[in-house]
Formats: structure tokens, sequence, C-alpha cells
């Protein structure tokens, strides 16, 4: 694959970093990456995503959009409250960048169809803001073979983390969290509050790992980082990292790798 002219000059300022180069251009351009959730994490993920020349994106979300959220999902307006996330999404895609593929759906992913939804993905990055969807789209990622960017955030803490459960010894997010949260029972950024510049670093950055992991074996910009979880902390701030290891009890993922 080549990149037009035009597809050139736009990522110009991506492709003379050594880091990324020609070859790191054309792979973002060649992906199909799944965006789960498209509120506080998944707005500025997908417009960092988008900006970087990702040229195949799904975008999953149930949820039509609310006055409320504007404090902190970026790409939508005003004139899109009371319309589904999904589709305003692909409008703001539209306007930014007419040369890339998006698929939507306002399917509230569940262990049945969450398969459907990514298959064909070459990553899935995960914004919602429940364990239940969370786990079952971990559990499709490691039977497909997917990673997944897992991402979450309230108040003024972020986490992000990269698994990979199918790989051999990495594990999934099911080892993170265990089997005690597949019902619907997080706490909500309604309940508890979130600062909407929270909600941006911690998208931008789950973005910036979600680049890194599709450029492992092209470019030099690091290695994916499976199963290092980064916590940001906005009001110190600062940031660090834990290593969570696969557990050899995970019924999603200690034989499949």
């Amino acid at each position: 694959m080549t990149l037009a002219p035009a597809r050139l000059d736009r990522f110009a300022r991506h492709i003379v970093l050594p880091e990324v180069g020609g070859a790191g251009q054309v792979r973002l351009a060649e992906v199909r990456v799944a965006i789960i959730g498209l509120g506080g994490i998944g707005s500025p993920a997908l417009q960092y995503l988008a900006a970087s020349g990702i040229g195949r994106l799904a975008l999953v979300d149930d949820d039509v959009v609310d006055v409320s959220n504007l404090q902190r999902q970026t790409i939508f307006t005003t004139r899109d409250v009371g319309y589904g996330k999904a589709v305003s999404a692909r409008r703001w895609l539209a306007n930014f960048d007419d040369g890339l593929q998006v698929d939507v759906s306002d399917a509230r992913i569940t262990p049945d169809n969450a398969p459907a939804l990514i298959a064909g993905c070459d990553l899935v990055l995960d914004g919602t803001d429940n364990f239940a969807t969370r786990l079952a789209v971990s559990d499709a990622c490691v039977a497909a073979g997917i990673p997944l960017l897992s991402a979450a955030v309230g108040r003024f803490q972020g986490q992000v983390g990269a698994w990979a459960g199918h790989l051999d010894g990495e594990a999934c997010y099911r080892c993170f969290v265990g089997d005690a949260f597949d019902a619907e029972d997080c706490d909500t950024c309604a309940d508890d509050g979130m600062l909407g510049a929270m909600a941006g670093w911690v998208g931008s950055f789950a973005a910036m790992q979600a680049i890194r992991v599709l450029l492992a074996d092209v470019s030099g910009f690091g290695a994916p980082g499976w199963g290092r979880l980064h916590i940001l902390d906005g009001l110190e701030p600062g940031m660090r990292t834990i290593r969570i290891a696969k557990d050899p009890g995970c019924r999603a993922c200690n034989s499949a790798g």
C-alpha cells in the first residue's frame, strides 16, 4: 500500500518521526480499530486516532448524547443532543477526514454480540463505563486473538492497560478484575463526578498507547507493554505503572495462550 500525496502532506509530522516513519504511517492506514464506548474516553481517543491516520474505524455505542455529556465528550455539540452517539461520531469523522472508512453500531454490547462487533479488527479500544461490558469485550478479544486497550476514568484518576490474553504468558483484562464484576454494578460519573480534562488526558493517552500497540512490529515506538496498567492521577499530578500477571485460574485466557 502507498499513501496518496494528500495523505503524505496530512501526516508529514508523523512520517518525519523515526519512531513512526513511512512504514508506520502505512500500517496505521491499513488497520481497523474498534472503539467501544464514545463517551469521556472514547471521544478524545477517537479524535487522536482519526488524526493519526487509522484507516478503518468501527464505532460502537448504544447511548444518545445528553447535555451533561458536553462537559467532557468533546466530539459532540449542542446540536447532537438527543441523537445517537455512534451516528454523531460518524458525522464528526466525516467533517474531519472523509478519507476514513467508518462502520457504526448502536447495539448494546453483550457476550452474545461482542464477537461479531469486533470481528476483523486489529485492535479494540474499550472506554465503556461498567465491568459487565468490559469483561464481555475482553473475553471476545481473547477468543478472537485481538489485542485490547482498556481505559477507565473517574473523578481525578484514570487507568489505561494493554491486554493480550490470547498470547502465552500474557494477562487479559479478566485476570486483572476477576469474575466478581460480571454484573453492571459500577459507580458512575453522575454519582461521583469527573473533571472533563481528566477524561481528555486518559483518552488521549489511550490513543497513544493504541498507536504503540499497532506499530510494535514496524517502528521504533516501543513495545506494546502487555499487562502493564498505567494509573493516571490528576490531583498530584503524576502516573505510575503496575504489572498484572496472568491468572492461571482465569476462565477466559488460561487455555488461550
